[in-house]
């Protein structure tokens, strides 16, 4: 929650002091430029060689447990489909028996599936972060070397003059 606040208000922050730069608070009686540029997050997650590195590395972090979950999935199927074909020859007590053995296997396999998810969602913040630590780096010395006073992103729409994000992708490759 501390996470969505905090980028909530930053947000809140840049889009204020980005107002106030339009409207020209900031700026002394004489007209002040300022530099805006705009990048895709979006982009710089997706279309980075390090974000290309980081989903095949995950990938083969992950393939044993996929294949573990995938296996059990199909274990579980497999279990149901035979007691739904054999439920009306059988007793009772076989009947009891196999449905508390398909209730347990399908508490199983939910079981892994969440923790599997978690583990990789876990893992891939985990990556993201170190892709937009170094593209914060990144960015932050294009805005001093080109002068930009604000650096925006996630915005509805920006014009592509404005754009920075090749750049970022450019310099993040070659930071590799």
């Amino acid at each position: 929650m501390l996470k969505t606040a905090s980028a909530t208000l930053g947000k809140f922050v840049a889009a204020s002091a980005l107002g106030c730069f339009a409207l020209g608070t900031f700026a002394p009686a004489q007209a002040q430029s300022s530099r805006i540029a705009w990048l895709s997050p979006e982009r710089i997650y997706n279309e980075s060689k390090l974000a290309t590195l980081a989903t095949k590395k995950l990938q083969e972090e992950f393939a044993k447990r996929e294949q573990t979950v995938k296996d059990l999935a199909q274990r579980l199927k497999d279990a149901s489909d035979k007691l739904e074909k054999d439920m009306p020859t059988l007793n009772e007590g076989e009947r009891t028996k196999r449905q508390r053995e398909v209730v347990e296997l399908d508490k199983e396999f939910q079981r892994r599936q969440r923790e599997f998810r978690e583990d990789v969602n876990q893992r891939s913040n985990e990556e993201r972060a170190l892709i937009a630590e170094k593209a914060t780096r990144i960015i932050k010395r294009l805005a001093e070397t080109e002068g930009y006073d604000i650096v925006l992103q996630d915005a509805v729409w920006a014009n592509p003059r404005i754009d920075i994000t090749k750049k970022v992708l450019e310099e993040l490759d070659k930071d590799k």
